[in-house]
């Protein structure tokens, strides 16, 4: 199940995990995103008990979780209150815990200053190599967002925190990190790494916070691998 970050949508992930061969996947919208209605939330929780419910109406009683940025945090959110329906994770441009600038904070929420926030998330988003036009649509697909829920979505990663919860993530995790990540640094990657009991680390060079999509052939080739094992 692949569970996209703040602002995004199931085409936040690249076809190469989609339609990922010889796996069932499910790459879900979040209420208030793409195509799922209803109104954005303003916390992990929130969101995670959304997902949940949506397992149980699936009759998903096992899954794999990918979640990027906010949606790597609602992974381990899941998998802290609801360990049994979890058997692994990959959290991809995550963190144990995820602090917005307040500028991002306010203005999102803001009609005047919204697009601007909109343009610079999505520069700090990518690496500077890659491709305008993957920018380009990037913006304009966030953009096509209401205010409320890209505020929602800040605000839900911003009191996300689960420094001192760590130890207690059984699942084998696979952690992934674009070498030049500007939102969510190496750094971060590292250190959730280190402290979950049973991860590994995988750093993909010159790619930044939307590796998945500048990267799509390596990162599928390392969710693979670690599907695989």
């Amino acid at each position: 199940m692949l569970i996209h970050g703040a602002g995004g949508n199931h085409l936040s992930w690249p076809a190469q995990l989609r339609r990922l061969p010889g796996y069932t996947v499910y790459a879900l919208d979040l209420p208030g995103h793409g195509k799922s209605g209803g109104k954005g939330l303003a916390s992990i929780p929130e969101y995670g008990r959304i997902v949940c419910e949506w397992l149980g109406l699936a009759g998903l009683t096992k899954v794999v979780i990918a979640g990027h940025s906010m949606g790597s945090a609602i992974a381990l959110w899941l998998a802290l209150e609801h360990p049994d329906q979890v058997t692994a994770l990959i959290l991809i441009g995550a963190g144990a815990r995820m602090h917005v600038h307040p500028e991002l904070l306010q203005g999102s929420g803001e009609p005047a200053s919204f697009l601007s926030v909109v343009s610079q998330v999505t520069d700090w988003s990518y690496a500077e190599q890659a491709p305008e036009n993957m920018v380009r649509l990037a913006r304009q697909r966030m953009a096509e967002i209401p205010p409320q829920v890209l505020s929602g979505d800040f605000l839900a990663c911003d009191g996300f925190d689960v420094m001192d919860r760590l130890e207690r993530v059984g699942q084998p995790a696979l952690v992934i990190c674009g070498e030049v990540d500007r939102l969510t640094p190496l750094k971060h990657a590292r250190f959730l790494a280190s402290q979950l009991p049973n991860a590994r680390l995988v750093v993909v060079p010159g790619a930044g916070h939307m590796v998945m999509l500048e990267k799509p052939g390596e990162v599928a080739a390392a969710v693979t691998g670690f599907l695989t094992g």
